[in-house]
């Protein structure tokens, strides 16, 4: 993975090395700018640059080369924090099917994440139904109808402006009837003049509750990459609303600058459990924190 801004740190930081014997006040400057730049939000970057300045101190880093390796070390731990890591890998229940519900605002790529997981578990040989939980927008419906035939999945729909809850409700239904693995449901991605976005989510989620006799096994929040501290502004919306379990962060390719998954985990103690890197079906990875540092640090000559 080679992200931005971030694919370029480890020249940038050896740089600023050059000319010094002294890793001194101005260096911490120029780096926090680099962080920040790379969508890195402040509080992150004061964590990291305090941890850095400690270490520094007490384990006497003296060379470019130690005091990357330690920024890695950092960055990893906040990733692999144990509030997170304990809940890193997607639920699977015992008593299927497992449903994940899908939320997220228009645009973020919500509806190809869910016809990418679909794919994922069919490509496994899952059996995956398809709730067209996004009733508000009768294009939403008809993207995953295409997705569903694409991927092979069922689909279960209603007509355009019928209870969201409804719809949910009824995946949950034929997948337990058809011994369907996993129930993948759309949400609305917007506010609506009818009804509010986020009254509508909470009563998906009671309705679900009641009818599995249990929680959704993932309320997963599909995110941006691109937008930057945008995207932390729209989970902690999400997360007032609902209990949200776990992020897909989507256009997580070229154009991104990959601080956004490391400001994530910091403020929001919530795992990255997918990401999407691509436009086609296959085009989703389930997201390992250690490996993606060590993308970030990659310099341009491996």
């Amino acid at each position: 993975m080679r992200f931005g801004l971030f694919k370029n740190l480890v020249n940038k930081v050896k740089q600023l090395f050059t000319g010094r014997s002294v890793l001194d006040d101005a260096f911490y400057e120029e780096l926090e700018t680099l962080l920040l730049q790379s969508d890195i939000n402040i509080h992150t970057a004061e964590r990291v640059l305090d941890e850095l300045r400690k270490a520094v101190r007490e384990e006497r880093l003296e060379t470019s080369e130690q005091v990357l390796d330690r920024l890695k070390r950092s960055l990893v731990a906040i990733l692999t924090d144990p509030v997170i890591a304990e809940r890193q890998a997607l639920t699977v229940s015992a008593n299927t099917p497992t449903l994940y519900l899908v939320v997220g605002v228009n645009g973020v790529g919500k509806t190809t994440s869910i016809a990418k997981m679909a794919n994922m578990y069919a490509k496994r040989g899952k059996k995956v139904i398809l709730a067209a939980g996004d009733t508000f927008r009768a294009a939403a419906i008809d993207q995953l109808e295409i997705w569903a035939e694409r991927t092979q999945t069922e689909l279960v729909k209603h007509k355009e402006g019928t209870d969201p809850a409804a719809v949910v409700f009824d995946a949950i239904r034929v997948g337990r009837s058809r011994g369907a693995d996993y129930v993948i449901a759309d949400t609305a991605g917007r506010l609506h003049n009818r009804s509010n976005l986020m009254d509508e989510l909470k009563k998906i989620y009671r309705v679900t509750e009641k009818e599995l006799g249990r929680a959704p096994d993932e309320v997963l929040m599909v995110l941006d990459a691109t937008t930057g501290q945008n995207a932390l502004s729209q989970a902690k919306h999400f997360m007032s609303a609902v209990h949200v379990t776990g992020i897909i962060l989507t256009k997580l390719d070229g154009t991104a600058k990959g601080g956004i998954v490391v400001t994530l985990a910091n403020e929001l103690k919530l795992p990255i459990k997918l990401i999407g890197v691509g436009e086609k079906a296959q085009d989703i990875e389930i997201f390992d924190p250690v490996k993606f540092v060590d993308g970030l640090f990659e310099s341009d000559g491996k």
